[in-house]
């Protein structure tokens, strides 16, 4: 432990994650600093958090973007049964959403093309489309990443529980963002936000950060 009562990213041991809309970057420094990383597929379906929404930057401030669930009474139900609702028009909102907040961005016209089919796709289970999503990003970042999935919930075991973790490490390396004159940098949003502006140097970024999570 360090002086300051945290772990270093080094000491954490298999870490398992929950499925996640457009991660956080933090999320994306584990998957991609570590080999032996666990996506719950049998967890219970938790409330506003990163499970189905995501963080970006608009021309005012941080926006928030929440995939609508089809399943009311959700405190039960295991995340790979939770159905996406399409009652609203979601998919375009935040399309137009991440439109305008990324468009004047120095890569948005790189990696649009690929991100745009996502949101013209309607997929019926939540976990599947974030995993879709996930594979989109990291085909972005030239990864084959191969995280594992878990195959029933595990209470306990031998690994770091990132599940309930709210990945909102303030703390970390700052980096050019479109509206940032107006509002200073914000850090840790989606990795949206990163690909965006930084492109290509994102990998890299990603791999070298070097953060603490208070377990």
């Amino acid at each position: 432990r360090k002086s300051d009562g945290t772990d270093s990213l080094e000491v954490l041991n298999n870490p398992l994650l929950s499925t996640a809309y457009l991660a956080p970057i933090t999320y994306y420094v584990i998957l991609l600093q570590y080999e032996n990383c666990t996506i719950d597929n049998h967890e219970h379906f938790i409330k506003q958090s990163i499970r189905n929404r995501c963080e970006i930057y608009s021309a005012n401030g941080k926006l928030r973007l929440t995939i609508p669930k089809k399943n009311k009474q959700i405190s039960k139900n295991k995340i790979k049964d939770i159905k996406i609702a399409y009652e609203e028009k979601w998919q375009r909102e935040h399309w137009h959403a991440i439109v305008s907040a990324y468009n004047s961005s120095p890569f948005f016209k790189y990696y649009q093309d690929k991100i745009k089919p996502q949101y013209e796709n309607k997929e019926i289970y939540l976990i599947d489309f974030n995993n879709k999503f996930q594979e989109i990003i990291l085909n972005i970042l030239q990864l084959n990443k191969l995280y594992k999935k878990t195959k029933k919930y595990n209470h306990t075991g031998n690994f770091t529980d990132l599940r309930n973790y709210n990945f909102n490490y303030q703390k970390i390396k700052k980096y050019d963002q479109v509206f940032m004159e107006k509002y200073g940098f914000i850090p840790n949003l989606s990795i949206l936000d990163l690909l965006f502006n930084l492109g290509p140097e994102t990998r890299d970024y990603l791999y070298n950060i070097n953060i603490s999570y208070e377990i």
